[in-house]
């Protein structure tokens, strides 16, 4: 979860790691720092808090040298301080890490009883004090980084700075991902290419168990003691596109972006003549397919939970959705011919990564709908379905999950297809309403300030708000109440519907919003009784719906936003983009840290 980036290079590097971290803080905000050499010895600027205070202290005591490493950090060991922050550092060696040493005790014991103090509370110092203790046994570095790799045991990924050495800079990575850079006179080496994507986009990503030594002119990675070649390729991004535009935060920018990154990702998946579904070459056959299941986290999950329904309705195959924390603890038994789909905004999700492990010791097909093609999660998968949302910077996911959910989608007609369970009429009248969806989402858009409105004026006054929806809405409703704690810190919940009345109803007075996700679908009638319900007992009511839903229950709500009427099974993309605006502004109105909310991160790489 936290960001890493090194250069080694001919001109003053502070300011450009300086600049990379700022690409990076999306990956942690708790501390950050920044180590480079000077006249051989390791000089290090650290700050608790946002980079902004990082940025004031180089402006008061600047840090030369032409080779550095720099660290954001979202705190695992050690509480948020200076001491804590990164790079942390002996008198030989200086580090940032990424990940959990989850042997660092059993080390440390090691490292103590040597002699060897210890000066911060994180795991990451065993591994400078290691290397340290490495070193002062007269091993060289790739002998001593060698070594290490074989004592450290969990996820990490590291960028290592030697004092005395301004030729050379090291870094390894097991479970969290690593790039290398390559420029013009200068190499580089951060969490992903966004970090990279002003210096070079000329990109190698290491794998599990390579460690690399970088100088001037290259690099050479190791696995163990052998040396390998990772394919270099051109990354495809620029620094221009993670900047916010004309919009005060990346997730207003983002959610705005929708209707562009949906029809880019409908492109690739829909031929707009024929409107057929045209995916990628699969290993498996859809009908052969006994069971899928579908794992993720946070709101990935919540795109699994919509899916779900697609693909049960679709395509008749039974799914299960499982969220990735706990799917392979209970170790379920998989069924021979069995699909696991893995969906990953950044495609290094820890979690997902270890549940899909699980699934492939099953003997299931891995298919991944991801947003970073050479993630870790989309090169151990058998097949990739990207999304292509672009850099997503906001660590509330919005436009990474409208396309997870225009993937699905097109993958569950697909299925359906190929089973005969969608005719060639279904086909092409879905993907009619899946081309049309840009437009839609653009009209959503144009509903912009009745969003603020009622994120101000209700939303944002309210200490509790509960979400309902039934059916695919249903995950809608959990997804809209997860984006409004998360970036506002109101407390909410989404519930089905139909489940208000066996407990939550009794939350229920004239302080308590309730947000209710409703279409004219077909379970829209059992969805208004609900509504009825809440409104018996004085719950302030919000009702998102269209024309014909807003006739029928539009006058007994306190707030009501009409949304385009579109085929209810692409619903759930549509009123997505609701619940977001409505998350959006009632941040704004409490004042909060809408980008970096407090305690998260964007990619989360620890368990």
């Amino acid at each position: 979860m936290c960001g890493i980036i090194g250069i080694i290079g001919k001109a003053p590097v502070a300011p450009l790691l300086l600049e990379a971290l700022k690409r990076l803080e999306y990956r942690g905000y708790d501390s950050a720092g920044i180590a480079t050499l000077v006249n051989g010895r390791i000089e290090r600027r650290r700050a608790e808090g946002k980079l902004v205070n990082l940025d004031h202290r180089l402006a008061e005591e600047p840090l030369g040298g032409t080779i550095g490493i720099g660290h954001t950090r979202w705190a695992t060991h050690g509480k948020p301080s200076e001491r804590n922050a990164h790079p942390i550092a002996t008198s030989r060696v200086a580090v940032v890490h990424n990940g959990i040493i989850e042997n660092f005790q059993v080390l440390k014991d090691e490292l103590v009883a040597e002699g060897r103090r210890f000066d911060s509370d994180t795991d990451t110092e065993v591994v400078a004090q290691l290397l340290t203790s490495y070193l002062e046994a007269k091993m060289s570095p790739e002998e001593a980084m060698a070594k290490a790799m074989g004592r450290l045991r969990g996820a990490f990924a590291l960028a290592v700075l030697l004092s005395g050495r301004e030729d050379i800079l090291m870094g390894a990575r097991r479970g969290s991902s690593l790039a290398v850079g390559y420029g013009d006179g200068a190499m580089y080496i951060g969490t992903d290419a966004l970090a990279l994507a002003p210096f070079t986009k000329r990109v190698s990503y290491l794998r599990d168990n390579d460690w690399v030594v970088l100088r001037l002119d290259g690099c050479k990675i190791y696995q163990g003691h052998t040396e390998v070649t990772r394919e270099i390729r051109d990354s495809g991004l620029s620094g221009e596109m993670t900047g916010k535009g004309n919009h005060q935060h990346y997730m207003l920018k983002e959610i705005h972006e929708q209707p562009a990154v949906i029809g880019d990702t409908l492109q690739s998946y829909i031929d707009p003549a024929t409107r057929a579904v045209r995916l990628p070459e699969l290993p498996f056959d859809w009908n052969a397919v006994s069971r899928v299941t579908m794992t993720a986290c946070g709101t990935a999950f919540y795109a699994c939970l919509v899916a779900k329904y697609w693909f049960e309705a679709l395509a008749r195959l039974p799914v299960e959705a499982e969220v990735a924390s706990e799917f392979r603890y209970r170790e379920p038994p998989l069924p021979a011919g069995g699909v696991c789909i893995a969906v990953s905004q950044s495609g290094e999700t820890v979690d997902t990564l270890a549940a899909m492990r699980y699934a492939k010791s099953q003997n299931q097909t891995l298919l991944s709908v991801v947003n970073v093609p050479e993630s870790a999660i989309a090169r151990e998968s058998d097949a990739v379905l990207p999304t292509l949302a672009g850099p997503e910077i906001g660590v509330a996911s919005t436009k990474a999950f409208t396309t997870q959910l225009t993937v699905l989608l097109v993958a569950a007609l697909a299925a359906g297809r190929a089973r005969g369970t969608v005719t060639a009429a279904q086909e092409e009248g879905l993907t009619r309403a899946l081309i049309e969806m840009p437009e839609q989402v653009n009209d959503v858009l144009g509903r912009e300030e009745e969003c603020r409105r009622i994120a101000v004026d209700i939303l944002a006054k309210a200490r509790d708000v509960l979400y309902l929806g039934r059916g695919s809405s249903f995950p809608v409703a959990l997804e809209g109440a997860l984006k409004l704690k998360e970036i506002s810190y109101i407390h909410a919940e989404g519930y089905a519907a139909g489940e208000m009345k066996h407990g939550p109803i009794a939350l229920i007075d004239e302080h308590v919003p309730v947000v209710v996700v409703a279409p004219s679908d077909s379970v829209f009638e059992k969805t208004a009784s609900n509504f009825e319900q809440v409104k018996a007992r004085g719950g302030k009511l919000v009702l998102l719906t269209d024309a014909a839903g807003a006739a029928r229950l539009g006058s007994h709500a306190a707030a009501t936003i009409v949304l385009p009427t579109v085929d209810p099974v692409v619903a759930p993309i549509l009123y997505t983009v609701a619940v977001q605006m409505l998350a959006y502004y009632a941040a704004l109105a409490k004042g909060t840290d809408v980008d970096q909310p407090r305690n998260l991160a964007k990619s989360v790489t620890v368990e």
